[in-house]
């Protein structure tokens, strides 16, 4: 069942929960979600995943008497990136090592907290932070996914765990960091770990009782291995296995479902976004070439069984970590006077994609943010009309490609209004200098890529520093899916700015890596209201009812890939602090975040110093330095940054005391000694020799910062 905006906006905004009442089937409830629009009952709002709220209390008029309602510091101060979900007056949600909290919607009383215990060991298989995107709910049931691939039942009233399985190999280096779905029962959860070597699939397990109902692999397997006995077997067999070459399942191939999920009740079809290859470097992970299907690439599945219906690939052979994970809508347009049924996706490619979700044929596609791997798709095949010199793993040759690895756009959610006609995009410019890794070895730990990062890293160079971070921007765009142009623009300086809340009050809402909340009007992006939240936002905000009072929420806390990896370049005014909570705010509320604190008071709670280098950090020879800045880059620089520079979450480990020790950096890159907090041993992959280059590297990047 759709919602009728027409029909219902002659009912007055008192009524509306009232006139649209709420089902009696519980199990149907996100079904129909547009009948009780006071909840947000999904990822998405609705199955659909519009993001679009009906409600219109606060519209654009109005929306400069909004002021903090409540608000809750989070005691993880890591990255943050749930959406809520808010069921009959109480809002879940979840935070950094995969925690879930129960609030009283109005008041932001604390009701219970779930705490999985996810161990800190857990942290070294995440590439991009230790997050979580959300929850699910199916009756009085929430459903998690944590760090370490537990999908775990919570009982909504209480906050006590119901079952638990573990859904992934935990000898090899999975993840969950997405928000599960709940479709007829059935919960359906994907993972990630493609960076480190992993094969992807998504899995259905039973809601009730948390039995394993399918699994879908997404790439095949070892060919000469036992079958799968998983419903992906036979579309593997016929579909797939020929576009793979090589001992491509060595390091698993990829092809992970980290995020994006959609399902239409109609069509009885569950859509699901798959990620990247494993490793990015196609010449090393199936060297004879090949779409090696199904990565990056949308599948269409039957939600009861898993069979196969249709797929469209947006990157075949892909090479870039140009993942098709990016959040899916699904709309009904008027497209060349006929109605369509459509599903829209902007890839981390840089095209934005329409296609007809009934069969998995592509109607449009354009480029949403500057590209220079591809000069276009080709209509009649679907395919990118490639640039040769992007292959760079079969020239052999650097490229420096736009759109990088992070993306045009990333796993921040976009939202469609049925209003303006218009998809509201979390958009950034960001190019990476793919070199092939010619001495690729894999390892235990740490990235494999086959991408040399070292050639990829920053120069320290001050006009290069400069030229590089002037030509790495973000925008939210308003994108008109029919005619596949760009409508408006809000310009930002730095990229990874929050998903996207669209409503009928004709309004867009947006958190920003500067640490303001933002309302625009959906029609011409107008900036009609902020608010200062005292710490950058990467989450997407969520809009509520309680009682006759209309609220919008958002959780903040700086982190994720970005600023983890890309260090000194996140850095928009200095590094930009964690301060996690989770805020929520009403017309006429007039609370006060409290004052901010002393910067290095609050460096310091983050165990991130601000200090200046160390000023004796120990000398060694340019060779040791050399090997340990390839060392560091392979198995550090996701967490503690590039170049050695920190983000702002993590440690700069220039700053570390430890360096003036070999036995006490020793004792923590080797002995485990901060594994509680995440510090894992790296015994079993590095040698002591290994180690103390790191060392020596970190320890001339904090003299070079010293000197200057």
């Amino acid at each position: 069942m759709r919602y009728n905006l027409q029909a219902c906006a002659a009912v007055l905004g008192a009524l509306l929960i009232s006139a649209c009442s709420k089902p009696t089937s519980n199990a149907g409830r996100i079904e129909q979600a547009d009948r009780e629009p006071q909840n947000w009952l999904s990822y998405g709002r609705t199955y659909s995943e519009q993001r679009f709220s009906p409600l219109n209390d606060i519209t654009a008029d109005n929306v400069g008497r909004l002021g903090l309602a409540w608000y809750a510091d989070l005691d993880t101060n890591r990255g943050q990136e749930s959406t809520p979900l808010v069921v009959d007056g109480v809002l879940y949600s979840t935070s950094a090592w995969s925690k879930l909290q129960a609030f009283d919607a109005a008041s932001g009383k604390l009701l219970w907290q779930f705490d999985p215990h996810v161990p800190g060991s857990a942290g070294v298989k995440a590439c991009c932070d230790v997050v979580n995107r959300g929850a699910a709910i199916w009756g009085n049931t929430l459903y998690l996914g944590t760090l370490d691939g537990r999908l775990i039942a919570v009982d909504a009233k209480t906050g006590q765990q119901r079952w638990s399985v573990v859904t992934v190999d935990v000898t090899r280096p999975y993840t969950i960091t997405g928000a599960p779905r709940v479709v007829k029962g059935k919960v359906i959860i994907g993972n990630g770990g493609a960076e480190m070597g992993v094969r992807g699939y998504v899995s259905a397990y039973d809601a009730e009782t948390g039995k394993l109902l399918w699994r879908f692999f997404t790439v095949p397997g070892d060919p000469n291995g036992a079958p799968d006995n998983a419903v992906s077997d036979a579309t593997l067999a016929k579909l797939a296995r020929s576009t793979w070459t090589g001992n491509w399942w060595s390091l698993g191939g990829g092809g992970t479902v980290w995020d994006s999920m959609a399902y239409d009740p109609e069509l009885d079809l569950l859509y699901v976004g798959v990620g990247n290859g494993s490793p990015w470097n196609q010449e090393i992970r199936s060297p004879g070439g090949g779409d090696n299907l199904f990565l990056s690439s949308i599948l269409a599945l039957r939600p009861d069984t898993g069979e196969y219906v249709w797929h469209y690939q947006t990157t075949p052979g892909e090479s870039w970590d140009y993942t098709a994970t990016q959040h899916l809508i699904l709309a009904d347009l008027k497209i060349d006077g006929q109605p369509r049924k459509v599903l829209m996706q902007a890839p981390k490619n840089g095209f934005f994609y329409v296609i007809d979700r009934t069969n998995g044929r592509l109607i449009s596609a354009h480029n949403y943010v500057p590209v220079n791997w591809a000069t276009g798709i080709d209509m009649k095949t679907g395919r990118p009309i490639e640039n040769p010199a992007a292959r760079y793993g079969k020239t052999g040759q650097p490229f420096v490609q736009q759109p990088g690895p992070l993306g045009g756009h990333n796993w921040h959610p976009m939202a469609f209004s049925p209003q303006t006609g218009l998809v509201y995009l979390p958009a950034q410019e960001m190019s990476f200098p793919y070199v092939p890794e010619h001495d690729f070895t894999p390892v235990k730990k740490g990235m494999n890529l086959g991408v040399d990062l070292v050639t990829a890293s920053l120069p320290q160079d001050p006009n290069i520093k400069a030229a590089v971070k002037a030509s790495t921007r973000g925008h939210l765009a308003a994108w008109d899916p029919v005619s596949q142009r760009e409508v408006w623009r809000v310009q930002f300086a730095s990229p990874w700015n929050g998903g996207v809340l669209a409503t009928a009050g004709n309004l867009v809402f947006q958190g920003t890596t500067t640490g303001e909340l933002r309302a625009y009007r959906a029609d011409t992006g107008q900036q009609v209201w902020s608010f200062p939240v005292q710490t950058g936002v990467m989450a997407p905000p969520v809009t509520y009812r309680v009682g006759n009072e209309q609220y919008v929420a958002v959780v903040a806390g700086w982190g994720g890939a970005f600023p983890n990896v890309t260090g000194e370049i996140s850095w928009v005014s200095g590094k930009t602090p964690n301060r996690s909570r989770v805020l929520a705010f009403k017309l006429g509320a007039q609370h006060q975040l409290p004052n901010v604190p002393d910067e290095q008071a609050q460096a310091t709670a983050m165990a991130v110093s601000t200090s200046t280098p160390q000023a004796s950090a120990p000398s060694a020879e340019p060779a040791d330095v050399a090997a340990g800045k390839r060392v560091y880059l392979r198995f550090c620089s996701q967490c503690h940054g590039d170049a050695g520079v920190s983000g702002g979450v993590l440690p700069d480990l220039r700053h570390s005391a430890a360096l003036m020790s070999s036995q006490t950096w020793s004792s923590i890159v080797s002995g485990g000694a901060l594994e509680p907090r995440g510090m894992v041993s790296f015994a079993d992959a590095l040698t002591p020799a290994d180690v103390e280059t790191i060392r020596a590297y970190i320890a001339s990047r904090a003299r070079e910062e010293r000197a200057n």
